[in-house]
């Protein structure tokens, strides 16, 4: 007969105490707290390039968690430097992940046990995602110059899905459906379905990408939505004029939103209570809690750009939940979670158009918005 450890600060259990509770045993924490590297909190990173790093034995460079509050138990995230002229360790995990580069140019090769490598090069910019349990391996191309990355992963889900960090790095089975490494070229191919339903592995620069319209959360707002690498894990680009914001609107937990371009704030709130205001500019990230309205704004002198990092995505159902699909842009008063701009608080409309002022900027919201002060001259 086998026994499970009793997690830390636990006492086995004493037949005549009642009110005995057992502590579950978290995998993936104790795992964490073993690596020895800085660990991120609260729901929002002011710059990714200054957050403080320490070395970390499994990648064999300076790295940090990224564990925020609104990431809830579904993913997870790290930042990563890698020095000039370095690389990673080699490694491989049956996790996922999505890697998105901040700064630096550099290269990663991906291959299956005993199958032929493939290499692609990246640049800030860059997003793309590694295929699951397949090895792979990161290098810095400048000799002077870090790269910086961020990347968002489901390991605390799958970690403490099959609680054995063992199986978790050392399992050999090569998912040949997802990546099949003898198979042509794998990186860099992309076909869209619809008006913005991406498949890829790999793309070049964010900034550079083409979105398609998605006024469904604003009047000029563009977006696409990824599929990537065959993962259960999602991502989407999104774009919004000058002198704009998003409607408000809530979701589950998990998005993690970096900014790629761009000057603004958003506004998070739970229901009922007063909104907190975070600044943001590149490099920027927010992860809205779970069911908390929030809202992006634009009160910078270009089209701010972000990116979402998150579980779920357009083309395979995981852990779905029961609402329309469509729920996030569907209005409150309709069952849906999104605040259109005429049931908004008035409050929120006057400070953006007080914070376009202060940068020397004109709200072009005038045609579509009720509190708007420049409607009657756009009419």
């Amino acid at each position: 007969m086998s026994t499970l450890p009793f997690p830390k600060g636990a006492k086995a259990a004493d037949p005549k105490d009642k009110d005995w509770q057992p502590i579950p045993i978290d995998t993936f924490l104790e795992w964490r707290d073993a690596q020895g590297i800085p660990v991120v909190t609260d729901f929002f990173i002011k710059d990714i390039s200054t957050v403080e790093l320490g070395h970390w034995d499994l990648k064999g460079v300076p790295a940090a968690f990224v564990i925020l509050d609104g990431a809830g138990d579904t993913n997870d995230a790290y930042i990563c430097e890698i020095p000039a002229g370095g690389k990673t360790k080699p490694q491989k995990h049956l996790y996922e992940e999505t890697v998105y580069v901040t700064k630096g140019q550099g290269a990663t090769t991906v291959w299956q046990r005993d199958g032929r490598k493939h290499t692609f090069e990246w640049g800030p910019g860059s997003l793309f995602s590694i295929p699951i349990n397949a090895n792979y391996q990161h290098f810095n191309s400048s000799g002077s110059d870090v790269v910086r990355y961020y990347a968002v992963t489901n390991c605390c889900f799958i970690m403490n899905l099959f609680h054995s960090p063992d199986f978790i790095f050392n399992s050999d089975y090569a998912f040949n459906d997802r990546f099949n490494a003898d198979e042509g070229e794998y990186f860099g191919k992309q076909e869209i379905f619809g008006r913005f339903f991406m498949t890829t592995n790999f793309v070049p620069d964010l900034n550079t990408l083409h979105l398609a319209d998605y006024s469904e959360r604003g009047k000029g707002s563009t977006n696409m939505k990824f599929d990537l690498a065959g993962n259960t894990m999602g991502a989407h680009i999104s774009e919004f004029p000058v002198g704009t914001y998003k409607k408000g609107h809530r979701h589950g937990p998990g998005a993690h939103v970096i900014i790629v371009s761009g000057q603004g704030y958003s506004l998070l709130w739970r229901d009922g209570e007063e909104p907190r205001r975070v600044d943001w500019g590149p490099g920027s990230v927010v992860v809205p809690p779970d069911q908390w309205f929030h809202q992006h704004f634009n009160s910078g002198a270009e089209p701010a750009r972000y990116l979402a990092l998150r579980w779920n995505n357009w083309r395979f159902r995981f852990m779905k939940s029961a609402k329309r699909r469509n729920e996030t842009f569907t209005s409150i008063k309709e069952g849906g979670s999104q605040i259109e701009f005429i049931d908004e608080d008035p409050a929120i409309h006057r400070d953006f158009e007080a914070s376009l002022a202060r940068a020397g900027a004109q709200c072009g919201m005038g045609a579509y918005h009720p509190f708007c002060s420049y409607r009657k001259a756009a009419e």
